[in-house]
């Protein structure tokens, strides 16, 4: 990509593309194009198209997507399947249409089998079965990475597809009905300590595990491999550590400087037991995380205080 190159962003008022369209101003490219939901529906595939025909974007971040916690994908199924698909169809072919130079797929590290060998490498996708909780968010997100492939087998796009771990930072969402164990738990120590709350209760028993990278640091690999990588096969992106939920909870308590305790709610589930990401693909590429994950709270923290209350 060059400076004045033009760059379309779907999904740039999300968590992962507002932090691309920072950290691309911030880098100095001036010809970024974005559409709110309101101006484009990428859900209509005439309407997705003309826009493509239109602006006529060189390089395109897939970041549009329908996401949310263990809550929402339970009852909301058909939704996270169905818009999911639906939007990487029409952008994924209306970028083949016009020839754009370049496409960054983001998928999740939801894709990957619940009980594969931790750390998780590329190859363990498909091998067994996926965790029931998220599995239809899941499929779609395969089925991007499988469209991606076969456009590029078929037609000689350059598609690529990135899969992060969970992420973190600006512009998350806190609901408590529908977000990440990260952001619910910044809202629900910061909500409990504004109210005088004794106790917080937490979902599960804590001893899942899990690996966090700031949004920020995700940008800054999805550009680096906007430049760097240009193969099919998909490449994991994340900082190759993990903690428990009950170590996480225990940071954020801290971090909040809330003084009540943690009550775990057992009867509600822990999701994946361990997901972990295999990053030495990315790291022999020569691209590391620079985010701790203590700063990358205490920022995230500091954001919520700003825009939520």
């Amino acid at each position: 990509m060059k400076k004045n190159s033009k760059i379309y962003i779907a999904g740039h008022r999300g968590l992962v593309g507002s932090a691309l369209k920072r950290k691309l101003e911030k880098l100095g490219y001036t010809n970024i194009v974005t559409r709110t939901r309101e101006q484009l529906d990428l859900l209509d595939k005439n309407k997705t198209l003309e826009f493509f025909k239109k602006e006529k974007p060189e390089y395109v971040f897939l970041a549009a997507a329908k996401v949310g916690g263990i809550m929402a994908n339970k009852t909301s199924p058909a939704e996270f399947i169905y818009e999911n698909l639906v939007v990487e169809t029409n952008v994924i072919h209306s970028a083949y249409l016009t020839k754009v130079k370049k496409l960054l797929f983001l998928g999740s590290s939801c894709i990957y089998p619940r009980d594969c060998s931790q750390p998780i490498k590329e190859e363990y996708l498909m091998t067994e079965a996926l965790e029931p909780t998220n599995c239809n968010y899941a499929l779609s997100k395969i089925a991007g990475i499988f469209m991606c492939q076969a456009y590029n087998k078929q037609f000689g796009t350059n598609f690529i597809s990135v899969m992060p771990t969970n992420l973190y930072g600006p512009n998350d969402n806190f609901d408590l009905n529908n977000s990440h164990v990260l952001p619910a738990l910044v809202r629900k120590f910061h909500e409990a300590k504004v109210r005088g709350s004794k106790e917080v209760i937490v979902w599960g028993t804590g001893s899942s595990k899990r690996e966090f990278l700031h949004v920020d640091d995700l940008a800054d690999a999805c550009i680096f491999l906007m430049q760097k990588y240009n193969d099919s096969e998909i490449i994991n992106i994340g900082t190759g550590k993990d903690l428990s939920v009950k170590e996480l909870a225990e940071k954020i308590k801290k971090i909040t400087d809330y003084n009540g305790k943690i009550v775990w709610d057992k009867t509600k589930p822990d999701g994946t037991p361990r997901k972990l990401l295999n990053v030495n693909k990315l790291h022999k590429l020569g691209w590391k995380h620079s985010i701790l994950l203590d700063k990358g709270i205490a920022l995230t923290y500091e954001w919520y205080k700003k825009n939520y209350e």
